[in-house]
């Protein structure tokens, strides 16, 4: 590529007097969300609109300072040339992508409510059972069973209510998936380490909510459950 030459325009009478003197990565112009397109840069003043130009300058130093620094550059070089809009590429990114991190946070927000929700409700159904089983586990306690024995009979049952869960939650998950995709920015909507750490985090949050209920379980008077039933 480099060394060739193109044109610009159409017809006949076009001639391909503009060399290629260098090649650039790809990058998105004005829009985040925009694909990739052919671009070509020509030397300011090779332009046929000369508008405005765009700086972009990397320093550590304060935005004030910066700005004032390229302000009297500008001075010197013409003081009729104006400097507007000086502002930091983060800020920039920042205004870009509002309704992103808007979207974003609302999301998070009524995805702990829903798992808080769930796991209430897992307490609660996990407690039931627990209530509803208090003589079976005193009978069992009764005849020799450890703590842990109980410990495990009434996880096992955490374990399956949370299998099922997680089962219908990621057929929907991959189901909605394309539905959400266009609300997405850097990030797949099937990406395989967002799904696993919504499992991580749904099976934490789920065995913690049964654990409460099955260690009181584990630790039932064997007199008072058989007195229960």
């Amino acid at each position: 590529m480099l060394g060739r030459h193109l044109a610009r325009g159409a017809g006949d009478g076009v001639v391909a007097d503009h060399e290629i003197v260098g090649i650039v990565g790809d990058f998105k112009h004005g829009d985040l969300r925009e694909q990739v397109k052919p671009t070509v840069f020509f030397p300011y003043p090779q332009s046929e609109r000369p508008e405005s130009l765009t700086f972009y300058i990397r320093s550590a130093r304060s935005d004030s300072e910066v700005a004032g620094a390229v302000r009297r550059v500008v001075r010197e070089l013409d003081q009729n040339l104006p400097v507007f809009d000086v502002q930091r590429m983060s800020a920039f990114i920042d205004a870009a992508t509002t309704t992103e991190r808007l979207i974003a946070i609302l999301s998070a927000a009524f995805g702990v409510l829903a798992t808080l929700l769930a796991a209430v409700g897992l307490y609660g159904v996990i407690a039931y059972i627990v209530l509803r089983r208090t003589p079976e586990i005193g009978v069992r306690r009764a005849l020799g069973a450890r703590p842990g024995e109980v410990l495990g009979l009434v996880m096992r049952e955490v374990g399956m209510l949370l299998a099922v869960g997680v089962a219908i939650g990621l057929v929907s998950a991959l189901v909605a998936s394309r539905f959400v995709e266009s609300q997405l920015f850097g990030l797949g909507a099937r990406d395989p380490m967002v799904f696993l750490a919504a499992l991580v985090g749904l099976g934490a949050v789920g065995l913690t909510a049964g654990l409460i209920p099955a260690l009181r379980a584990a630790t039932l008077d064997p007199i008072r459950a058989l007195r229960h039933g």
